[in-house]
């Protein structure tokens, strides 16, 4: 294990991440369509071909309620360290070359393997769609980063979702609006996932073009060019996908497709928990406050947050965009999930559990005044009358 040393107001001080070797827990993901595979073709458990959708309802929830929870943060001193230690890095590094084996060997399987029936192409299916979308979690951390080659590597992560444009709104946008009306990105008290779902792709696309668009027409250029990041985000999954279509047979698109929208459907859910009802207030004039821990839902839950690369400490996130994940803190005023991601998208999957669990969370958040949450205009006047604001 390794320990990192300073001296603190002249007295040595040492620290180690107990949670070193665990974060090479995030390339089981990727290896998920191989080990199905193996399952079904190797051991004759045909329900194999489903390993991914499995492992995202059943075995991280799992996981989670076995493991605990780790509020745990590195001291201080220590972040210029672990910032420095290329071990972290390669730890996403190594999830890009593993999700695109998987994605050629599911498709390869789909397309040649005699004693698949279409049920099993199906589980396989969303089983590689499953590695693709939490490949965005890798995408998410990678493209944070200042490093060109990082940021690239983020960019052939999200080709296989067909959701390039996720690099320009996400960093551009979202981190911008997040916790306002305004964000798609950021889910309204009242508002169910699927609404959710069309307003976030639909208002992510249009966002991220806008701000290209705006970018380059800055610097004189015009946004058909190959200057215009989501054009080329765009591309590289025209290139990917023809090409495996091209080898395998244009029969493969649907298979492409489906996968695709798994995968970005796992991004939306993550994005609908992340920020669900929260709200930044404005002031006398209108302007907004600055984004704070209390902007963003978080969870300690171990074992999703080194599968995810600590994307539940999502509020110092937002406080410090480029902070590596190994790095980030738990902050007490941040408003908790109940349990990880995994579980609670199986909720946010049933309006009426997610509701129950969620909204009054949200209102007791702002002390009882449903008012200063982020509100689904159509579901506003339901919140009032479930929540009677209190009194002046």
């Amino acid at each position: 294990m390794t320990t990192y040393t300073a001296t603190i107001d002249g007295a040595p001080a040492s620290w180690s991440d107990r949670k070193r070797l665990l974060w090479l827990l995030g390339l089981v993901v990727p290896l998920l369509p191989l080990a199905g595979a193996w399952l079904a073709l190797g051991a004759g458990v045909r329900l194999g071909w489903w390993i991914g959708p499995l492992w995202v309802v059943a075995v991280v929830p799992l996981l989670d309620a076995l493991a605990g929870t780790d509020r745990s943060n590195p001291p201080d001193w220590a972040y210029a360290h672990l910032d420095a230690d290329r071990y972290y890095r390669w730890c996403t590094f190594a999830f890009v070359p593993l999700q695109y084996a998987a994605l050629i060997a599911g498709c390869w399987l789909a397309m040649r393997e005699p004693s698949l029936q279409w049920l099993d192409k199906l589980g396989l299916c969303l089983t590689v769609g499953t590695s693709g979308g939490v490949g965005i979690a890798t995408a998410h951390e990678l493209g944070h980063k200042k490093t060109a080659f990082e940021r690239w590597l983020a960019r052939i992560v999200l080709a296989q979702s067909a959701y390039g444009h996720f690099f320009v709104e996400h960093n551009r946008g979202h981190h911008t609006r997040v916790a306002t009306p305004e964000d798609p990105a950021s889910a309204r008290l009242g508002e169910s996932f699927y609404a959710f779902w069309l307003r976030s792709v639909v208002g992510s696309f249009k966002s991220a073009w806008e701000l290209e668009k705006h970018r380059l027409e800055r610097h004189g250029t015009s946004p058909w060019s190959i200057h215009n990041q989501v054009l080329t985000a765009w591309a590289m999954t025209v290139a990917l996908f023809g090409g495996l279509l091209l080898w395998l047979g244009p029969q493969l698109a649907p298979f492409l497709a489906l996968q695709a929208v798994v995968g970005f459907s796992l991004l939306e859910v993550v994005n609908y928990l992340e920020h669900y009802g929260l709200l930044r207030q404005r002031d006398a004039d209108g302007k907004v406050e600055l984004c704070t821990p209390q902007h963003s839902w978080n969870s300690n839950h171990s074992a999703s947050n080194l599968l995810l690369y600590h994307l539940q400490r999502h509020s110092d996130h937002h406080a410090w965009p480029a902070r590596r994940y190994q790095a980030l803190r738990h902050f007490q005023e941040s408003p908790q999930l109940p349990s990880g991601y995994a579980t609670m998208l199986l909720l946010a999957c049933v309006p009426p559990l997610w509701r129950a669990v969620m909204d009054k969370r949200v209102v007791a958040h702002y002390g009882g005044d449903v008012r200063l949450a982020n509100l689904q205009p159509s579901a506003r006047e339901r919140l009032l009358r479930t929540w009677p604001p209190p009194a002046p």
